[in-house]
């Protein structure tokens, strides 16, 4: 693996952090399971902005099919 600085001119320091910060990143990478899934964030759960549960489908459910503001 090679790393090449493209503009800046960073110290030893800041270049060994981000080092060790890529470093720590491919080592999770390699320790994590093939068939593990990743974990979903929340936010992007859309259950989480729904106040109440929609409607089971009826004859009448086509009049209540918006979406609550």
């Amino acid at each position: 693996m090679t790393i090449k600085v493209i503009r800046g001119n960073p110290t030893p320091e800041e270049l060994a952090a981000a080092l060790a910060v890529v470093r720590a990143r491919a080592a999770a990478a390699a320790a994590a399971p093939e068939g593990t899934p990743a974990a979903k964030d929340a936010w992007s759960d859309p259950s989480r902005i729904a106040r109440q549960r929609l409607p089971h489908p009826s004859p009448s459910a086509w009049t209540r099919t918006y979406w609550p503001s």
